[in-house]
C-alpha cells in the first residue's frame, strides 16, 4: 500500500515517532508527516472564508443582544426561529427540520450568562456560560455584521480526544455540518466553511460508497499538546479510515480525508 500523507490545514508540532509507530502497528498503516509550511488552507477541506468588509463588524451591545436572541431561540426549542437566525453561508448547508433533528439530539437550554466580547475585522465572538440539563459549559458564538449565528464553538476539554473526534465524524455521516464544523477551533473556522465540509465529504463518498459505520477509533498519544486520532470507517465499497488532531483543549486544529482510499480488496 502507497504512503499516506497527513496534510494539516493547520500546521502542529510533530507527533513523536513512537506515537506514530505505535498507531502504524495499532491500525496496520504507514504514516508519514507532511506538514506543509505556507499552505494553509490548500490541504483538504481548506476553503477561505470571504474577506471582503462590507459591513462593520458589531458593536459590543449589538453583539450581546444578537447572542441574547440566538441563545433565547436555542431555549425555546423552536426550529424555524433557529434557522432564522443563521447567516446565509450556513442556510445553504440547513433546513429548519435539519435543525429540528439536532436540537432532539441536544440538552436542553436551561440559563446562560454572557462573558465577553471579542470583535474582529468582521466578525464578532461573544463568550457565554451555559446552562444545560446536562450541566455547564463555555459557548462561544460567532456572529457576523448583521448579527446572524455565522459558527460556534462549544468547550469540550473535559471530554476524551477520541469521544470528540468520533462526535466530529458522527456529525459528518448525518450531514450536520454546521455541528461538525462546531468542533473545529475558531481560528480553523475561519478557514473552513460548512459548505467545504459539505463537499469534501460528499467527493469522498463518491470514490467510498455511503458510509456504513465507525469501526473503532484509535488514539495516538502526541507530542506536545496534540494528538492525533484516527478514526476507522466502513463505507459500502471499502473501509478506510479519517484523520483528526485536536488540541490541549480538544480542539480539532487539522483535519485529513483519504485521498487514495483503499481500493477493494478481492474475494478470495
Amino acid at each position: 500500500m502507497s504512503l499516506r500523507h497527513l496534510r494539516f490545514v493547520q500546521q502542529p508540532q510533530a507527533l513523536s515517532r513512537m506515537a506514530l509507530g505505535m498507531l502504524a502497528l495499532a491500525t496496520g498503516l504507514s504514516i508519514t508527516m507532511a506538514a506543509l509550511p505556507g499552505t494553509s488552507g490548500s490541504a483538504a477541506l481548506a476553503q477561505s472564508q470571504s474577506s471582503g468588509v462590507d459591513r462593520p463588524a458589531l458593536s459590543v451591545e449589538a453583539a450581546r443582544a444578537a447572542a441574547d436572541r440566538i441563545l433565547a431561540a436555542v431555549k425555546s426549542r423552536d426550529p424555524n426561529l433557529r434557522y432564522s437566525q443563521f447567516s446565509e453561508e450556513l442556510k445553504a448547508v440547513s433546513s429548519p427540520s435539519m435543525v429540528a433533528e439536532t436540537m432532539r439530539t441536544q440538552p436542553k437550554l436551561l440559563s446562560w450568562t454572557l462573558l465577553s466580547v471579542q470583535g474582529g475585522l468582521r466578525n464578532t465572538t461573544v463568550e457565554a456560560s451555559i446552562t444545560t440539563t446536562m450541566g455547564k459549559r463555555e459557548l462561544f458564538i460567532v456572529l457576523n455584521p448583521e448579527g446572524k449565528l455565522a459558527g460556534y464553538h462549544l468547550d469540550v476539554t473535559d471530554e476524551a480526544p477520541s469521544v470528540v473526534a468520533k462526535r466530529f465524524v458522527t456529525a459528518l455521516t448525518s450531514g450536520q455540518f454546521i455541528s461538525a464544523r462546531s468542533f473545529l477551533s475558531l481560528s480553523l473556522q475561519k478557514e473552513i466553511s460548512a459548505s467545504s465540509l459539505q463537499v469534501r465529504w460528499q467527493q469522498l463518498q463518491r470514490q467510498t460508497g455511503e458510509f456504513v459505520r465507525i469501526r473503532k477509533v484509535v488514539v495516538a498519544e502526541g507530542g506536545g499538546d496534540q494528538r492525533l486520532v484516527l478514526v476507522n470507517t466502513d463505507f459500502n465499497r471499502l473501509s478506510d479510515s479519517l484523520f483528526v488532531i485536536l488540541n490541549a483543549n480538544n480542539e480539532i486544529i487539522g483535519i485529513d480525508f483519504p485521498s487514495d482510499p483503499i481500493t477493494p480488496k478481492p474475494v478470495r
